[in-house]
């Protein structure tokens, strides 16, 4: 694990601590992912952004717990903990896949519960939360799951050759799949923030009117774009990628 400083029992990971920056950007992984997915983007996004990325328990510092297969229950964890340890910043939602919905339902939660959104959700990689598709992945034996692994994308091949390495994956994969393909649908719910939606062309977990179906979930602007790619296209375009959190952050209404 890089070095990074933690939070409120290991939920959030600040891997370039920046106290002087105007907005916080929370990052969300996806399925399977850890907070370190996201080192780079943060140290792409620094000093302007102060990056705090979630860390889901079941990996890595966290692998000695359980999984959180209810993604509403993982979501009531980690709008708790981000109140717990907000500091009055504004505050931007950054997620890709999994984490696009889970940034979703956090966002829902602050609002409902103090008012205020995020000054803006980042969603990538994943249908909108009215059109979720549901699936059976996490039911899949390992053989079946280091299937969809490979056809995504985003897990080095070299990790699944090594046994002890790909029970640990394995393990989080399952129990996130298990979140993600178990959560319902979310149909007339609106964030009052603005929605930025990325996506790749050959997604196969999204297609671009999947994306464009984000549109219904805020009450503000929105914005779609559409990049070269599969489901890890950000790995390909990581530089458009921070400039397009950037100008969202620097776009963001802030609250008065």
């Amino acid at each position: 694990m890089t070095e990074s400083e933690t939070y409120d029992g290991q939920w959030v990971h600040r891997f370039h601590p920046t106290d002087d920056s105007e907005f916080r950007l929370v990052c969300f992984p996806h399925a399977g992912g850890s907070a370190s997915y996201y080192y780079g983007l943060s140290e792409a996004l620094a000093p302007e952004l102060d990056t705090l990325v979630v860390q889901y328990p079941g990996r890595q510092d966290r692998r000695a717990e359980g999984c959180v297969e209810n993604l509403a229950e993982l979501a009531d964890l980690i709008h708790a903990a981000l109140r717990r340890s907000d500091d009055g910043r504004p505050t931007v939602f950054f997620g890709h896949s999994m984490g696009s919905v889970l940034a979703f339902e956090v966002a829902r939660r602050h609002q409902e519960d103090a008012g205020a959104p995020p000054v803006r959700l980042v969603a990538s990689g994943y249908p909108a939360p009215s059109l979720l598709r549901g699936g059976t992945v996490h039911r899949r034996d390992d053989a079946g799951i280091v299937e969809e692994l490979l056809a995504v994308g985003g897990t080095d091949p070299v990790y699944l050759e090594n046994a002890h390495l790909r029970a640990s994956i394995l393990f989080a994969v399952r129990g996130d799949y298990t979140a993600i393909e178990t959560h319902p649908r979310a149909t007339g719910v609106r964030l009052d923030c603005p929605i930025t939606m990325l996506v790749g062309t050959d997604d196969p977990h999204t297609t671009v009117p999947e994306a464009e179906a984000w549109r219904e979930h805020t009450t503000a602007e929105f914005a779609l774009h559409v990049f070269q790619g599969g489901h890890f296209y950000l790995d390909e375009h990581s530089a458009a990628v921070a400039e397009i959190i950037t100008d969202a952050a620097r776009g963001a209404t802030l609250p008065v």
